[in-house]
């Protein structure tokens, strides 16, 4: 039986009232098209958010990811190696291009791409003349992967890297922004973020010219001209200047969002760091985590319950909690595309591992309410 206690969301939106000013003021300018001056608005807040000088705002982080293939020149055939332990939204774009995926283990003191196995294996490949058209390594939970160890390693080769930073806006690696400098960069504004914008995303460089690129085929691909003319065939992609409104609302406050979820995470830890089989996803010694969520791993054996124990315990308790990212690999639309490592700590990850509720507007009481739960279930 369900608990009528109000349910806990895994990420909900959380709002400051800023945001209602901002699109109040969209609303009467009447740019409702996928134009304005929120949209330029809002790229130039990323810019100065990122420290990244060109930034394009879309409908999604995957539109993002797509469009950064893109402009790498990716074609049906080539190869795209990506993170295992992600979100497909990382890989979609290759696979409707055509592309061939080789997916790479995580490193354990981060969970994000290994760059030692990266390393081999780019190593292997360019023994024999089969080396990826791009990289896609990704920001696990807010957490930056090892990105300039990734990049000496893959410009070595020429070969681009896209620092899919969906999950990682505010976090930091070696004191500047997460996914600043890799050849390209995407953000997402998906709904569970920590800043939202509904539904949009953004792809981040330093190179002016990949943006223009971008830019282009995410309006359809339309020449410079005064008809409607097409030498290729784009996208839909842009944000519209409604939602990049709530985007600049949202980002206002970023540090505090931030900052609240580190509170959150470490309030998990205050409560249960004492029990036998539960441990916390480490934060990299090179930056800085939004901890976008807290993650716990279960040891069945000595904490005495699964991760699916906890789970449906969660849920009978009206309080959503979710299982770690599936490995791509695992995926059966993926099945047959190798991992690069073996993929077996992503797969004991998957297993064991749960995501927690995480909201920025969680109270130490929301927070009890969990724990006590989690409490209950432990081994005596």
């Amino acid at each position: 039986m369900i608990s009528t206690t109000s349910r806990l969301f895994l990420s909900p939106p959380y709002q400051t009232g800023v945001e209602r000013l901002r699109i109040q003021e969209a609303l009467a300018s009447n740019y409702l098209a996928p134009v304005g001056p929120m949209v330029d608005g809002f790229e130039a807040d990323l810019v100065a958010v990122t420290g990244i000088p060109h930034v394009l705002s879309l409908s999604s982080g995957t539109a993002a990811l797509h469009l950064a293939l893109r402009c790498v020149g990716l074609n049906a055939g080539d190869e795209v190696w990506a993170s295992t332990l992600t979100f497909i939204g990382s890989v979609a774009g290759a696979v409707h291009a055509g592309a061939k995926l080789k997916f790479v283990e995580s490193d354990p003191s981060s969970w994000c791409m290994s760059s030692a196995i990266l390393e081999e294996g780019i190593e292997r490949a360019a023994r024999i003349g089969r080396l990826p058209v791009a990289v896609v390594p990704t920001d696990l939970f807010g957490q930056s992967c090892d990105l300039d160890e990734i990049m000496r390693i893959c410009s070595k080769y020429e070969i681009p890297v896209i620092c899919d930073s969906a999950e990682a806006i505010g976090a930091r690696y070696k004191g500047r922004h997460a996914g600043k400098g890799a050849d390209l960069s995407a953000y997402s504004f998906n709904g569970n973020k920590i800043v939202t914008t509904s539904g949009g995303g953004a792809l981040a460089s330093e190179d002016p010219n990949l943006i223009a690129i971008a830019k282009k085929l995410s309006t359809q691909a339309r020449e410079p001209v005064i008809h409607y003319e097409h030498r290729e065939v784009g996208y839909n992609y842009r944000l519209s200047n409604i939602l990049a409104a709530l985007g600049r609302g949202q980002l206002e406050t970023l540090e505090q969002r931030v900052a609240r979820r580190r509170w959150v995470f470490d309030q998990y830890v205050d409560r249960l760091q004492d029990l036998s089989g539960l441990s916390f996803m480490p934060e990299a010694s090179y930056g800085k985590s939004n901890r976008w969520l807290t993650v716990i791993v279960v040891t069945p054996e000595e904490f005495g319950r699964t991760r699916e124990d906890i789970r449906t315990a969660l849920e009978r308790e009206n309080i959503e909690s979710r299982p770690i990212w599936k490995p791509m690999h695992l995926q059966p639309v993926f099945q047959g595309d190798a991992c690069l490592g073996g993929g077996h700590f992503a797969e004991q990850l998957f297993a064991n591992g749960l995501c927690l509720p995480s909201g920025t507007a969680l109270t130490e009481s929301d927070i009890d309410r969990v724990t006590d739960t989690i409490r209950r279930l432990a081994k005596s």
